[in-house]
C-alpha cells in the first residue's frame, strides 16, 4: 500500500509540474510575442491545459490518497474538481475567442513580419 501510495504521488507530482510548466509558458508568451492575437492564443492554450492539469493532479491525489475512509462531504470533492475541468474546458477558450472576436471588430491590426512590435 506505501509503494502504491508513492506511486501516485509521483504521478500527481508529474502533473502538477506540468500544470506549472505550461503556466509559466504561457505567461512567457503573453511577455514575448508580438501582437494582440499571439498573445491571447499563447494565453488561451497554456493556460487551459496548465489548469486542467493541476486540476488533474489535485483530484487523483484527493481520490487515492486523502479521501479514502472520509466521510461524504469529503467524498464530493473529486465531482466538484471534475465539474471545474469542465467549466473551464468550456469557458477559457470562449472567453479567449470573444475577446480576439472584439479585437478583430474594433480594428486590432495583427502583427507583420518587419513590423515594430508594439
Amino acid at each position: 500500500m506505501v509503494e502504491l501510495i508513492g506511486i501516485i504521488e509521483g504521478i500527481v507530482t508529474l502533473f502538477l509540474a506540468l500544470g506549472i510548466f505550461f503556466m509559466f509558458t504561457g505567461a512567457i508568451g503573453l511577455l514575448r510575442f508580438p501582437d494582440f492575437y499571439t498573445r491571447l492564443h499563447a494565453t488561451g492554450k497554456c493556460d487551459t491545459l496548465g489548469e486542467v492539469l493541476i486540476i488533474s493532479g489535485l483530484l487523483i491525489y484527493h481520490l487515492f490518497v486523502y479521501s479514502p475512509g472520509a466521510e461524504l462531504s469529503v467524498k464530493l470533492v473529486p465531482i466538484k474538481l471534475l465539474f471545474l475541468i469542465a467549466f473551464i474546458f468550456l469557458t477559457n477558450p470562449t472567453g479567449t475567442h470573444a475577446l480576439m472576436k472584439a479585437g478583430y471588430t474594433t480594428g486590432v491590426k495583427p502583427w507583420k513580419l518587419g513590423e515594430k512590435r508594439q
